[in-house]
Formats: structure tokens, sequence, C-alpha cells
């Protein structure tokens, strides 16, 4: 389900949440990605929508997207342990 915020931008009523060692998952994520940086991948509790945006930003891929390469991630990390 989308809904729009005041801006009216799209939004989907799905919530992420992340879990698991960040370390290791932005460590994965500039493998995969070289061209994201240190800031680009830097998560603070509470600003989850901040690091999603950047992300978006820098890979060009829209929000859901970015959630599933997120999660893609968060499975491939988790496996390698």
């Amino acid at each position: 389900m989308e809904t729009k915020n005041k801006e009216g931008e799209k939004k989907t009523s799905e919530l992420f949440k992340f879990s698991g060692d960040w370390d290791k998952q932005s460590k994965a994520l500039k493998v995969k990605y070289p061209k994201l940086s240190s800031e680009d991948v830097k998560f603070e509790s509470g600003k989850e929508l901040d690091l999603i945006k950047r992300l978006e930003n820098k890979l060009h891929k829209e929000r859901n997207e970015v959630i599933g390469i997120l999660k893609s991630n968060f499975k491939s990390v988790a496996s390698a342990f």
C-alpha cells in the first residue's frame, strides 16, 4: 500500500527495521557497491530513513529497491557466519 507524505512523495507503508551486525553488513554493501563510502552507509539508531534516503540517492534506486538490497545483504551476511 502506498501513501503520500505532506510533501506529496510516495511512501510504502512497509516498516523496515535493521537487525544484526551493521558493521559487517555495511562492509558487505561497500564491497558489492564500491561507489558507497563509509559516510553513505553510516547507521544511527532512529535514523533508518536517513540511511535509506542516502542509499536511494547514491545508488539511483527507489526506496523499495534499497530495502530489498538491505534485506538481501542481511541474509547473505547472516548466512556467512
